[in-house]
C-alpha cells in the first residue's frame, strides 16, 4: 500500500466517501497512514445501537447496513457491502466497525459470474489474499490472531454440531471461513457455506433430516468445500450480514473471484428437502464444472510450463555454477600456490631475521659476560702473599680441573664465587660451592660471612655443585 493512488482507493472504497479531494486532506493531515485515517473518520461518526430482536419468520438478529448497488452492464448483478455498527452492545474489532464483508458479492447467472471471475484467479490467489489482509479480512499478519479465534469457532461449531446431530454430516473443515476460501480455490472447488441457528424452529429437522442425510452430506464432501458457523459466534455472525441472511435454515454456494470478490452462485433459504436441496447443489455444480475443469487446466498447463522453466533455469544453473567452480577452483589453485610462495618467503626471512638476532644476543651475552668476568677478576684485587692472615684455597671444577688462590682470611664467601667466576667457564649463578667433609653448602645466605667466620681459615678444599 505504498502508493498514494492505492491508498485513496481503499480510503474511499472503506468510508464510501466519494469527494476525492477531501479523501486526500484527510489521508495527508494523518501522514498517509490508511489505517490511522480510517480509525480517526469513523470514530467521528456516531455509532447506531441495535437490540437484538427476533423475527416470527426468520429470527435474524437485527442490524444497520448500508449497502452500495452497481448494475452491471452485462447482466443484473448487484455488487453490495454491508457496514456493521453495533450488535448486542459488543464492540466489534475496528474494520468489521466500518465494513461487514472487505469484499464484493456478486449474484446472477452462471454466465455473469464465469466472466467475473476469469480462470486466473484459480492459478494467482496472490493478489485476492493480499487485498482481503489490507481490509482486515486476511488471515495473516497482524490479523493471524483473529483468524484463529474463528478457526476456534469453527471448531466449537463441529462439536457442537456433531453433539446434537451424529458424526453423519457435511464434512465442516475447522477453518475460518477465509482460509476455508482458500481451500476451496486450491482444490478447484466450490464452497458450501451453511449458517447455523440454533433457536430457529426448522433447524432441527434441516439439519437432522437434511443436511445429515446420507445422499445429500456424500454429495457435498465428494464436491464442496464445506464450512458451517454459528450465527451467534462473531465470524456467523459476519457472515450472515454479509450473505444478507433473511431466513433460516440459511446455505449457499460461492466461489472466490479476482478483484475483491466472492461469486455467490446459490443461495437456499428456508428448509429444504434433501431431495431439494440435491438439485440445487447439482444444477450450480454442473452449470459451473466448465470454469472448474477450465481452471483445473489451465492451472495444470501453468504448472507444467513452471516445471520447464524451472528444469531449464536449473540446467542452466548447474552449468553456470559447474563453470564457476572451476573458475573458483583455478582462482584458489593459484591463490594457493602464491600464499605457499609467500608463506615460504616469510618464512626464510623470519628465518634469516632469527638467525641473525640470535647470534647478535649471543655475541652480546658473551660480551657482557667476558665484561662481568673482568670486573670480578678487578674486585678480587692482588693475590695476598702467604702469611698468618692468609687462606689457601683449592676449587676443584665439575670438569676435574682445580683452581686454586690466596685470599685474606676477612675476605667474604662472594670473594671465592668471583674467582670462579672468572677463572673458569661456569654459568654465573648455576652452581653452589660446597665442602667434602663435613659436606657444607656455601650458597646466597652465607656470601657476606669471611671466610675466617666460617671456619675456611686457613685453608680449604671446595667443589663446584652444579644446580639442577
Amino acid at each position: 500500500m505504498s502508493d498514494v493512488a492505492d491508498k485513496l482507493s481503499y480510503f474511499q472504497a472503506i468510508t464510501g466517501v466519494e469527494d476525492v479531494d477531501l479523501c486526500t486532506e484527510i489521508l495527508s493531515a494523518h501522514g498517509w497512514d490508511l489505517e490511522l485515517a480510517i480509525q480517526t473518520f469513523t470514530s467521528s461518526s456516531n455509532p447506531i445501537n441495535n437490540n437484538n430482536n427476533n423475527d416470527n419468520n426468520n429470527n435474524t438478529p437485527a442490524t444497520t447496513s448500508s449497502v452500495a448497488t452497481v448494475a452491471d452492464t452485462s447482466d443484473d448483478a448487484i455488487e453490495r457491502v454491508g457496514r456493521l455498527e453495533t450488535v448486542n452492545n459488543v464492540e466489534p474489532g475496528l474494520l468489521w466497525k466500518i465494513i461487514t464483508l472487505p469484499i464484493t458479492i456478486i449474484s446472477g447467472s452462471l454466465g455473469l459470474v464465469s466472466s467475473a471471475i476469469g480462470l486466473g484467479f484459480w492459478i494467482a490467489g496472490g493478489v485476492l489474499s493480499y487485498s482481503l489482509g489490507v481490509l482486515g479480512f486476511g488471515g495473516s499478519g497482524r490479523n493471524g490472531e483473529s483468524s484463529s479465534a474463528a478457526a476456534s469457532e469453527a471448531v466449537k461449531f463441529i462439536s457442537m454440531f456433531e453433539r446434537e446431530y451424529g458424526d453423519r454430516h457435511p464434512n465442516f473443515v475447522p477453518e475460518s471461513f477465509m482460509d476455508a476460501l482458500q481451500r476451496s480455490r486450491r482444490e478447484f472447488k466450490l464452497m458450501f457455506v451453511y449458517l447455523h441457528l440454533p433457536d430457529h424452529p426448522d433447524t432441527p429437522v434441516f439439519c437432522g433430516e437434511s443436511l445429515c442425510s446420507e445422499v445429500l452430506s456424500g454429495f457435498i464432501n465428494e464436491n464442496f468445500v464445506a464450512w458451517g458457523g454459528s450465527i451467534r459466534t462473531t465470524e456467523g455472525f459476519k457472515m450472515s450480514n454479509s450473505l444478507k441472511a433473511s431466513r433460516f435454515p440459511f446455505c449457499a454456494v460461492v466461489m472466490a473471484a479476482t478483484n475483491q470478490r466472492i461469486a455467490l452462485l446459490q443461495q437456499v433459504e428456508g428448509p429444504k428437502s434433501p431431495e431439494e436441496m440435491l438439485t440445487l447443489l447439482q444444477r450450480v455444480l454442473e452449470e459451473s464444472s466448465t470454469v472448474l475443469v477450465a481452471a483445473r487446466l489451465e492451472a495444470e498447463e501453468r504448472l507444467n510450463n513452471i516445471r520447464l522453466r524451472e528444469e531449464q533455469d536449473a540446467a542452466y544453473q548447474a552449468a553456470l555454477e559447474a563453470d564457476q567452480a572451476r573458475e573458483r577452483e583455478r582462482k584458489e589453485e593459484e591463490e594457493r600456490l602464491a600464499r605457499e610462495a609467500a608463506e615460504a618467503e616469510r618464512k626464510q626471512k623470519e628465518e634469516e631475521e632469527a638467525r641473525v638476532k640470535a647470534a647478535r644476543e649471543a655475541a652480546e651475552r658473551e660480551a657482557a659476560l667476558a665484561k662481568l668476568r673482568e670486573e670480578k677478576g678487578l674486585s678480587l684485587g692482588p693475590e695476598p702473599d702467604k702469611g698468618p692472615d692468609v687462606t689457601q684455597v683449592m676449587v676443584r671444577l665439575p670438569n676435574g680441573d682445580r683452581k686454586g688462590r690466596r685470599f685474606n682470611c676477612t675476605a667474604t664467601i662472594q670473594s671465592l664465587y668471583d674467582f670462579v667466576d672468572f677463572s673458569s667457564s661456569l654459568e654465573i649463578g648455576n652452581y653452589t660451592l660446597a665442602t667434602n667433609f663435613p659436606r657444607v653448602l656455601y650458597g646466597p645466605d652465607k656470601l657476606s660471612l669471611t671466610l675466617k667466620e666460617t671456619g675456611l681459615h686457613p685453608q680449604v678444599s671446595l667443589f663446584v655443585e652444579l644446580n639442577s
